[in-house]
Formats: structure tokens, sequence, C-alpha cells
């Protein structure tokens, strides 16, 4: 039997219920979605012919009142079958219908479903943003800083007497602290209601009829708050009001706010907008080379530095959204999209889908069910024990691996420049850390900075060789891009792949740990909370004001950052190369030696193979005959005891002689029974290896598999000493982290008592283990262990053939002094890049302050509103160069450093032609000034900040305990 099918009309249900009463009795009727169309028609027919028979004026007085509420009758289109206050448009259609269910009588149902709802107040938003934005710029051209009106513009709210035609009435206007009805009077270049509120001061929570408005000033206070705190929702921001102006809260207030604050935020985003393009500043190539100035302001003329740039990238699941049809609730349609650049969309991600091959064999598939990645689990020339990606993996907790199916988005990835300022994002959808996420945020990038550059992540050993067999890998190799692990990250893998990917080890690299996707994600873990249930487009909305104010936040801490690290690197420089200097005087080395133990434990690390089992059946069946043997000796044992069991028993005790008797018996039943089991399992294995006679205990086959077998246990004793060190190490941290309890301290005391006891025990079981190898491995002490400041030390125990510490590069103090001249390298090499950097970020303040100036000169006669909108929006950023270029003064003088010029930024020329960037900044800007030149206004707000050089130290004192604290936290979201 055919299913019969129902045409879906635009904005029609499928079916509605019209609900009635006639006297007592209810009626209800089903109008399917063709008669809801006839009845439209009907009455739509009905109303022209009604108005057809007005007089000319009603009739020009209806047409009137038609396009002025977006009908249109004068094509001949019916007019719609709802009346104003039922459009979706009114903010309080869902109190109103709640109030109005029990009333008698016919009333309609509302025949849309919520994508039309939504598109249709999207749709009306849209058709009057451009009245909007000029509406608000006229607004912020009156209004004082504070958001208030200037008393030479302020206006009583008062009706007239003789009010113009447009004019909003007895609209309730919110405030922080002050709530009132009041009557706005329109101007007469005034066509949306909306435009009359934003030039009083405030916006209305519906496009067409808005009976509540907020302030503009509340609405900038609610979007700064949740900026510098994302726990701070929207839901919360609602309560604190609905509290302060003693009000019960109710779910449709809160809907009220989201709307009218999705409104303001793209009002702000379209000014944004017109300011980027003023200052042709609009792309998403513009906006990734000027990011960070200290990293990519690149000027002629600067010292050559190994990498030009120096990125990271990392995934992370803490911004996960629930998908709704996992709780049978259908998905909230919104079409609208991310606003801004730092957003890759998922075709630009699925571009790279097919890049990583299929994987072969049962183990590689068992590992994509696990854990929902494509990464390769096995990594050609690399022996099993050296593969980083197993490690990697079973770091994860082990409820997160199977829960993606849930999630709509599983979480974020992104890239960060090596001061942290967030370069792009794209979403994790539906599963972990795929490979095309890291190829496409890396095709982006090495398209917009060029050669030279260097990019550090978790598995960059794995993501190397994955890169490179790519589609982008040519276009990788030519550009010179070098992968790196972490610091962090790095000491958990393996030595060998330390030694290749360790920033410490690689040249060029400074004092960057690579981990500054970590310092973010501490941070976007306060957003997750609000997030996590939200549409997608009011979840892209949040991550963008994220990002967006911690780019803004990291770029005011910049000379902070630079200040730090130079303070550190000169003191690492200074301690470093005394220390060095006596330990080379100790063990008689000198610089060219260090890298030379690096050569030859490289060389040994991957001359070692794994010991090759070449039948696990057999080595299994010699660890069976040696439990057999033992199993034997206990039966033999417990036959001669139950023999001379009534040896020791009085004579004439026969309840003594019985008790003996029964316990010789339990024995020897007990040992022949395991004596049983081990002769069955023998002959299983036999009997599979297709063996005619036993091996005998000592014989050549034995003597052979059975060292194979004394290794693969020393090998675990070792695994499980790992494993309690590991431990104890992550303890000691959290025991001296700031911001750890009283209590909680007490117990890691406690646990480390313990834990500490089971290292010696687990150090014994070492010690014998290694006894028993030949040649025996020399033991270990709990001092040696408390020594290991890597865990891949533990490497060269579990692989060595024979005791390697004995060689000149393992002994340790050759480690030490090996690690402390890397060290020194780098710091060195941190102190040059820093030098560049503070000429990088004076010259793009330059720059940018001679831009400024310029753009809003012209602006001044193109766009009046747009410029003083533009001066006041810059005018953070202005008192934020001027600390800055203070702070390097202040440096430049503490450390003898001569005074950095203004250099002149390199063009770029063949980036810009491969994107098709024509729109350069104009040449004068980049000419060097003197300093008459300069814009009155920075040197204005230079004055009013930096106006006591005693405030510098406190001020350094106060950023310093901040960045305790913030470090503090920040090894702390790591511990958890």
């Amino acid at each position: 039997m055919s299913r019969r099918t129902s045409t879906r009309l635009r904005g029609l249900s499928k079916s509605i219920s019209l609900h009635g009463f006639r006297g007592r009795v209810r009626r209800t009727r089903v109008l399917q979605a063709g008669r809801q169309a006839d009845r439209l028609r009907h009455n739509d027919d009905q109303r022209i012919a009604d108005i057809q028979l007005l007089a000319a004026e009603d009739q020009d007085a209806a047409d009137r009142m038609f396009e002025d509420q977006g009908m249109d009758l004068g094509n001949g289109e019916p007019v719609p079958f709802s009346s104003p206050d039922s459009d979706g448009d009114h903010e309080s259609d869902d109190e109103f219908s709640g109030l109005s269910e029990h009333v008698s009588g016919w009333h309609r149902a509302d025949c849309r479903d919520r994508r039309d709802r939504t598109e249709l107040q999207v749709n009306r938003w849209d058709a009057q943003m451009p009245r909007l934005v000029e509406a608000y710029l006229d607004f912020r051209s009156r209004s004082s800083d504070d958001g208030s009106l200037l008393e030479e513009h302020a206006e009583a709210f008062a009706v007239p007497a003789d009010p113009l035609p447009d004019i909003v009435t007895e609209i309730e206007l919110v405030d922080i602290f002050t709530r009132r009805k009041a009557t706005l009077q329109a101007r007469p270049h005034h066509i949306f209601p909306n435009e009359n509120l934003i030039y009083h001061g405030y916006l209305g929570c519906s496009p067409m009829y808005p009976t509540v408005a907020f302030s503009l000033r509340t609405l900038a206070v609610l979007r700064q708050a949740r900026r510098a705190c994302p726990r701070f929702s929207i839901h919360a921001q609602c309560k604190m009001i609905c509290h302060l102006h003693n009000m019960p809260y109710r779910p449709y207030l809160f809907q009220q706010l989201t709307r009218v604050f999705d409104v303001y935020l793209d009002i702000i985003h379209r000014v944004n907008q017109k300011i980027q393009v003023a200052l042709h500043r609009d792309t998403r190539e513009w906006r990734l080379r000027n990011e960070c100035p200290a990293c990519f302001y690149r000027i002629k003329d600067e010292p050559t530095l190994t990498f030009d740039w120096l990125i990271s990238i990392d995934g992370n699941n803490s911004l996960k959204r629930w998908d709704t049809t996992v709780y049978g609730t259908a998905p909230r349609a919104d079409h609208r999209t991310p606003r801004s650049t730092y957003w890759l969309s998922n075709e630009e991600v699925d571009k790279f889908k097919y890049e990583v091959k299929a994987r072969q064999g049962p183990h590689t598939d068992t590992s994509a069910e696990i854990y929902d990645d494509d990464w390769p689990a096995e990594v050609p020339d690399v022996p099993k024990d050296f593969n980083c990606v197993d490690r990697w993996r079973n770091a994860k907790a082990d409820v997160r691996k199977k829960t993606f199916e849930v999630f709509e988005e599983s979480g974020i990835f992104i890239a960060a420049c090596r001061h942290r300022f967030i370069l792009l994002a794209c979403d994790m959808m539906k599963s972990g850390e795929l490979a095309k996420y890291p190829l496409a945020m890396i095709n982006c990038l090495v398209a917009a900075y060029g050669p030279n550059g260097a990019c550090a992540y978790d598995i960059g050993c794995a993501f190397a060789r994955t890169a490179s067999t790519s589609s982008i890998g040519p276009r990788i190799q030519a550009l010179g891009l070098r992968f790196m692990v972490g610091a962090f990250h790095g000491h958990a893998h393996n030595r060998l792949c330390q030694l290749g990917w360790h920033p410490m080890y690689i040249e060029g690299t400074g004092n960057t740990e690579g981990e500054g996707c970590e310092h973010v994600f501490s941070a976007f873990n306060e957003l997750a909370r609000s997030t996590r249930h939200a549409t997608r487009f009011h979840r892209h909305q949040a991550i963008e004001e994220h990002i967006a104010f911690w780019n803004q936040d990291k770029y005011e801490a910049l000379t902070r950052f630079i200040r730090n690290h130079y303070r550190e690197a000169t003191n690492s420089v200074r301690r470093l190369s005394s220390e060095l200097n006596f330990l080379k005087a100790a063990l008689n080395l000198t610089d060219d030696d260090f890298p030379r133990f690096i050569a030859e434990e490289r060389l040994y690390l991957n001359s070692l193979k794994q010991q090759p089992v070449h039948d696990a059946q057999k080595v299994r069946y010699v660890q069976v005959l040696d439990d057999l043997e033992e199993k034997r000796m206990e039966w033999n044992s417990a036959r001669e005891a139950a023999n001379a069991a009534l040896s020791g028993v009085v004579e004439g005790d026969f309840t003594a002689m019985a008790a003996a008797i029964n316990e010789a018996r339990v024995r020897v039943e007990l040992a022949y029974t395991k004596l049983q089991n081990a002769e069955t399992l023998a002959a299983h294995i036999q009997g599979q290896l297709g063996l005619e006679s036993p091996w005998k205990v000592g014989g050549e086959e034995y003597t052979h598999y059975r060292e194979e077998a004394m290794l693969g246990k020393y090998r675990e004793a070792l695994g499980e000493l790992e494993r309690l060190v590991v431990m104890r190490l992550f303890e000691l941290s959290k025991l001296a982290m700031s911001g750890t309890g009283y209590k909680l301290r007490q117990q890691i005391s406690k646990g480390l008592q313990r834990r500490s006891e089971a290292i010696r025990k687990a150090i014994t079981r070492y010690n014998v283990q290694a006894g028993r190898l030949d040649p025996p491995r020399s033991p270990i002490s709990w001092k040696d262990i408390a020594q290991y400041s890597f865990l891949g030390e533990f490497d060269l125990l579990r692989h060595a053939q024979d005791d390697v510490r004995e060689r000149t590069w393992a002994k340790p103090a050759v480690r030490e002094a090996t690690t402390k001249f890397f060290k020194l390298c780098r710091a060195k090499e941190e102190i040059t890049r820093l030098n560049v950097e503070i000429r990088r970020l004076r010259t793009a303040i330059h720059d940018e302050e001679r831009e400024v100036s310029q753009t809003i000169a012209n602006l001044r006669h193109s766009d009046p509103l747009l410029a003083l909108e533009f001066e006041r929006c810059h005018r953070p950023r202005a008192a934020v160069n001027a600390v800055h270029i203070h702070r390097l003064d202040h440096l430049e003088n503490q450390y003898g450093l001569p005074r950095s010029s203004i250099g002149t930024r390199t063009q770029d020329e063949d980036m810009a032609t491969e994107h098709g960037d024509v729109r350069r900044t104009p040449p004068d800007f980049r000419n060097e000034a003197s300093p008459q030149d300069q814009s009155s206004t920075f040197d204005d707000i230079y004055a009013l900040y930096i106006n006591d050089p005693g405030d510098h130290d406190l001020l350094d004192e106060e950023e310093d305990m901040m960045e305790v604290r913030s470090m503090a936290d920040f090894l702390q979201e790591i511990a958890d």
C-alpha cells in the first residue's frame, strides 16, 4: 500500500489544530497544509475586497500602513494572514499565548516552525541594519564615554503637542539600575522604530514592534563583563538585571536579552568592519600577517633568524556542543554564520579529509574505533617502543575516547603564535584530533607567513610524516617548515623523539616552549559551561568574542612578555655560563663535545632494534616450563611434609593428629592440582608448537628463549617503576602548586609517603630482575630515580643490551652538563630574537599611529561620524601603545641596549601576489617621520598614562604577581 505524501508549503506547518467552544462543548478541527493555504487566500481576497470598498483617502492610508509594516498590495500580493502582533517579532507573544489558552471562542495557532520565526526575525533585522549602524554612529557622536547623552543633546521623554506619525509610545526602557516606561519622539528621517530607540540610546528586542528596549550602555557593560569573565553567561546576566530591578525572573526575559544582545554585537561588528575597510584591513591574510607585531612585522635589515616565525597548534575538547537529537530535541535552526576571519570553514577543512590513507590490519582498525582519530599506529623506521602515538593516545582520559557521537562539535582546534595570540580556529566535528584539522591550519599559515617557520604540536614527530605525504607536502618542504614537540608534552615522549623534536635540541627556537595553545585552553575552559547547549551560531559568537578579547589582552601584555623573557634569558645566561664552566673544567670537556654527545646518543638509539621475539609461543612455553618446575617442586615439598606430618605430634593426641593429617592432605591436594594444571598447559602449548617431546630445562632451545623471557620480566619491572615515578612527579608538582588547600596538601603528603614505599619495593624488584640478566645490569638506587628529569631516561635502561650508563655521554654528570649547554644556547638565541622583536614592535607602533592619524583625517571629510567613532575606539589602543613605548625605553636603558630605530617593513610582495591582495598600505605610512610629525593625540595619551617614572616599579611588582598567579592557574589546569 503506497504511503500518501504531503506537500511542504513554505511558511506553513503540515497541519495545525484549531480549538474552539460552542457553549460548553470543546471542538477541534485539523487543517492540512493545503487547506491552510486555501483559507489564507480566501481571507486575503476578502480583505482586499473590503479595502477596495473604502474611500480613496482611506485606501491611501491603508496602503501606507501596509507599506510601513512590510506588506505589499500594489503588485497584487495578498496581505499575510497574521496580525502585526502575531508575526513572531513581538517579544510578548509567548506570554500572551499562554494567557489566552483558556479564552472561549476560536483562536489561531501559530502555523510556522522555529526555523520560519528565526529566519523571519533575522531577515527583518538585516533589512534595517545599515540604518541602525548609522543611527548608532550618530548616537555615539552625541554621547559621553560612559554611554549617556551629553547635556546639549539630552531630550525629555515626553509626547510633544504635535507628534510626528512615526513614534514609539509607552515602551519599557531598561537600564542597569533604572526601568521606566516612556514615549520617544522620532526624527523625520527615521523609518524603523529601532532607529528612534538608538537615537535615544536604547535598542529594542524585536525588529518591528518592540515593547521593551535595553540601553546601549547596559549592553556594553554586559558584553565587557562576559569578555572579562567568560563563565558569566547571558542567562546569569539576565538574572542579575532582574534582581537589580526587583522583579521575578521569567524565561522569556532571557530570550529578549539574547535577541537584543545578538543585534548589538552585529551592530558593533558592522561598525568595526567599516573601520577595517577604511584601513584596508578586512582580509584574513592581512590579519594573519599583523596579528602579532613582534612575530610577523618583519622589517628590513634585521638580523637573520633561524626561524622567522614560531607557532603552535593543538586541539581541545572543552568547547563541546551537544547534539540535541541525542536527547530527542529537534535542532534549533539558525542560518547565521561566523562573522570573524578566525574560523576555517568545514569546507576548507574537509579538503584534507582523505589525505591520510586508510590503515590496514586489525590493530589499527581497533585503534580507530577506540580513539576516533586517523593517526598511523605504526611509524616506519621507528622501533615499536619508540612510537609516541600510543603514548599520546593513552594519555587521554578513557571516558573521553568514545563520546564524540553525542556532540555536534566535539571541540576546537586552534593555532597560536609564541606570544599566545590566537591566529586561526576550526571546529572538530564529531571526532577527535583528525589529521585534517592540523593540515588545514598549516596550509593557511604557510600561505600567509612564507618560509623559515616552525610549528609545535603534541605529536609533531608523527604529524611531520603525515604532512610530508599529504598534498601540501611539497610546499612545506620547499618553504622549510620545521615541526617540533612542545616542551611540556616533550617530557612524555621517548628519548629518541626528544633528541629530534624537543625545542631544547632544535637550533633557533630560543626559549619558546611551544605550548601557547595550552595557555589559551586554560582560559577557554571558562567558556565551556555557557556554550555546551547553545546553538551553533551563539557558540561561534561567544568564541569569537572571547578570542578577540584574548588577543587584545595579549597585545596589552606584549611588552611585559618581552621584558620577562629578556630578564629570564639574561639570568639564565649568567647562571648557566658559570655552572657550565665549572662542569667543563671538572669533566675536562669543551663546547664541541656536547653536540657530539647528542649525536652519539641519537646514533645509539637509532641502532637499537626491538628484541626480536622469533616465536611468542616459545617464550611462553619457556615460562610455562619454569612454572611447571616450580609446581613440581612444591608438590614434592608437600609430599615430604605430609610424610613427616605426625613427627611433631604428641603420641596419643588424636585431635592434633587429625588436624595435622588434614592439613597435610589439603596441602598435597592443592599442590597436585596446580601441578596438573601446569602439566596440562605445557602439553597444550607443546601441541600448538608441534613438538614431539618437551624441551629439557637447560637445553639449547630452552636457554635461548629463557633469556628473552627474563628480559621481558625485566622490562615489566622497569615499566612499573617508571609508572610510580611519573605519579610521584605529578604529585610533587601539585603539592608545590599555588592554590592547593591545606587538606589536599596533607592528603598528597601521605600519598607521597605511600608512593615512596611502593617505589622502593619496585626498585627492589627491578634490581632482582636486573641481576638475573646475562650480563647482569647494575642496580639502581633511590638517588638515581630522584635525578631523572625526563621520562625518556628510562628508555636507556629499557633497550640496552649492555650497561649503557658506563658510556661517557650517559653518565649523569655529563648529561647534566649537556642539558645546561643546550639551555645556554637557547637562552642566547632568545636574547637575539627579543632584540629583533623589540625593533619590530616599535616600528609597528610607529606605522600604526601614522596610518590611523591619516585615516581619521581622511574620514573626517568622507564620513565624519565614522571618524569620531574610530578616534574613540583607537584611544585605548593608543594608551596601550604609549605603555609599550615606555616599557621598551625602560628595558633598553635597564640592559644597556642601543635605542632601537624605526625600521621599514618588508613588503612581502611574493605572498601578496600569491593571494591576489593588491591593496597595500599607502607608502607614506611607512616612511620614517621626525618627532614633530607624531600624532599629537598619541603624545597627549603618553603624557597622561606615563606621567610619573616612579610608578614603573609599582607597575612591575603588580604585573609580576599577576604573572605568577597566571602561571599557577595554568599549571593547575594542566595537572587537573
